[in-house]
């Protein structure tokens, strides 16, 4: 194996192995975050025990389960939205389309504990139905959890939730489903970067029943364009 390089080179010549403690944690922590994209956000709306509401929006952030329904957040250090979880077991994540990104950005800043990033951005906060932080109005859709439980390695503290209610606004919905389209939800990058959707392709799921008897990539369903 090559020399492992003690920063990021600007051209590679060979493929680059490296691992965890060769680079400065913020150059490793650049380049993973440029790889794994898109990432969605989780705009994550929380109140303190004395009522001080907080938003901030967290790019470690999924859908993480279907029984129960289960998402998770990654705060890097203890935050304002952590703290006020451990007071307050519950959170909302808005889902950040792209009308609002300049103002989900706006969020991110590190207000003191006292601040309130709704009045900051200019967004209204709206009560949620089964939890007590509320929601952002202009976000189109909010899943409202409970806490299950703060899993902390380090200085990385993962928040997983129980998705106890989900609201949709009717200009998402298409058909029956929710369009991604018509979502226009706005994608993770690295730094400062941001994308949509873009393309969006099709390819359905195979099952074996439809695959058995076939060689090779035969039955291999294939992309199709929407």
């Amino acid at each position: 194996m090559t020399a492992i390089p003690s920063t990021p080179p600007k051209q590679l010549e060979h493929a680059l192995e490296v691992s965890p403690g060769d680079w400065p944690e913020r150059e490793l922590y650049l380049m993973l975050t440029a790889l794994v994209v898109p990432r969605p956000i989780g705009w994550i709306s929380t109140v303190s025990a004395s009522g001080v509401r907080n938003l901030a929006p967290y790019s470690y952030f999924n859908l993480m389960g279907g029984d129960p329904f289960l998402v998770a957040f990654a705060s890097t250090g203890v935050k304002d939205s952590l703290r006020n979880i451990r007071e307050v077991p519950q959170f909302v994540c808005n889902i950040v389309t792209g009308h609002v990104l300049e103002k989900m950005n706006f969020t991110s800043a590190d207000y003191p504990h006292d601040q309130d990033e709704f009045e900051w951005a200019g967004l209204a906060p709206v009560a949620s139905v089964k939890v007590r932080p509320p929601r952002v109005r202009e976000a189109k859709a909010h899943l409202e959890c409970e806490l299950v439980q703060v899993v902390s390695e380090r200085n990385s503290h993962v928040v997983i939730g129980r998705v106890v209610h989900v609201h949709v606004d009717p200009s998402v919905w298409r058909d029956g489903r929710v369009d991604p389209k018509l979502l226009d939800p706005v994608c993770r990058l690295s730094g400062s970067l941001y994308a949509n959707l873009g393309e969006i392709m099709s390819v359905q799921r195979p099952a074996w029943k439809d695959v058995q008897g076939s060689v090779g990539q035969e039955k291999m369903p294939r992309i199709v364009k929407r």
